[in-house]
């Protein structure tokens, strides 16, 4: 995890590299507290798409748990049923 002091932000190019050499985010600090958080695009993009994933998840075991489920071979029949296949 890297920590740098907010007056750092004044160097982009440090801050930058600082993302992409540790493929993580940089905490920005400010009289000692955590203020910011900087990231590289990839790592932010990465990092959304396992939380919709995730979401995803809970939400089919919440699915599950409520019985709000259908067995594949019904599935499959609506399916084709609307499709008109």
């Amino acid at each position: 995890m890297q920590i740098v002091p907010m007056r750092d932000l004044k160097n982009t190019v440090e801050i930058e590299r600082k993302c992409i050499e540790s493929n993580e985010p940089v905490f920005v600090t400010k009289n000692g507290y955590g203020r910011l958080v900087v990231m590289d695009i990839d790592y932010y993009e990465r990092t959304m798409r396992k939380i919709g994933e995730a979401s995803l998840i809970n939400q089919g075991i919440a699915d599950y748990e409520n019985g709000r489920v259908i067995d594949g071979k019904s599935a499959m029949s609506r399916l084709r049923a609307e499709h008109g296949i």
